[in-house]
């Protein structure tokens, strides 16, 4: 990894709903990591959960966003960008609150970025295949969207709905402009690459959620697909038609 003189402040982003039995670990996985001229910061953004996912975050940390409404995921990470670009952090991590994602990956997410090859990194589970590997029909959805982006803007993505990834400071500003709702993962895939930002995957094994529920079971995968594609079509007409930056 390349280094500079000046060290990188690196804001990790952890959306959660209902994450209590989570949350502790998660944190203090965040805790053990250390990268030479980077500093990072642990940010949870509770998304008005109905358990005592706050409670547990306050135990921990005096640093956090307490949304006073559910905004869903895109809007808590969106929360978690406007604070990284207030507070000019150089890197954005989206890290799911879950006990999914793997700390030790953060060096490796975040090196594409710090080297200037990438403004957009993504951790993949779907490069090396290995560990957790979610569920058939998640798998299915995944691939489909594959292959739909592909069609419609000829770039490969192996894991468009990954959660686990890093975005510079041009990104965290475009996303802070707009950032789709619900299931904003592969939609803001169209928004990165309509701009013209580098996206780059990297292999991660990521883990089974350790507590709770995920929130797509197998109903809510089909509505997924459905809604997801109806978001990435209207996205990518909206920024085709106007030319901007953003979906506004």
């Amino acid at each position: 990894m390349e280094q500079t003189g000046t060290s990188k402040n690196v804001l990790i982003i952890i959306p959660c709903y209902n994450e209590e039995g989570n949350i502790a670990k998660v944190l203090a996985s965040l805790r053990s990591v250390s990268i030479p001229g980077v500093n990072i910061r642990a940010l949870p953004v509770n998304d008005s959960s109905k358990d005592n996912t706050l409670l547990e975050i306050k135990k921990l940390t005096s640093v956090y966003i307490n949304l006073p409404i559910n905004l869903g995921i895109g809007g808590a990470v969106q929360a978690g960008y406007k604070y990284a670009l207030k507070n000019n952090f150089d890197i954005a991590v989206q890290f799911d609150g879950d006990g999914q994602h793997p700390a030790d990956y953060i060096a490796r997410l975040i090196e594409p970025i710090l080297n200037n090859e990438s403004n957009v990194v993504i951790g993949s589970r779907f490069l090396d295949k290995q560990g957790f590997q979610s569920s058939a029909l998640r798998r299915f959805g995944i691939n489909y969207f594959k292959y739909l982006i592909k069609f419609m803007l000829g770039v490969t993505v192996t894991d468009s709905t990954s959660g686990f990834r890093a975005l510079d400071k041009k990104t965290i500003r475009l996303v802070c402009d707009y950032y789709p709702d619900t299931y904003p993962e592969p939609e803001a895939i169209v928004i990165y690459t309509l701009n013209a930002l580098k996206i780059k995957e990297i292999p991660v094994v990521m883990k089974d959620r350790e507590s709770g529920q995920s929130s797509i079971g197998s109903f809510s995968s089909i509505y997924y697909m459905i809604k997801v594609t109806l978001g990435i079509l209207f996205i990518y007409i909206r920024l085709k038609g106007n030319g901007k930056r953003s979906a506004l």
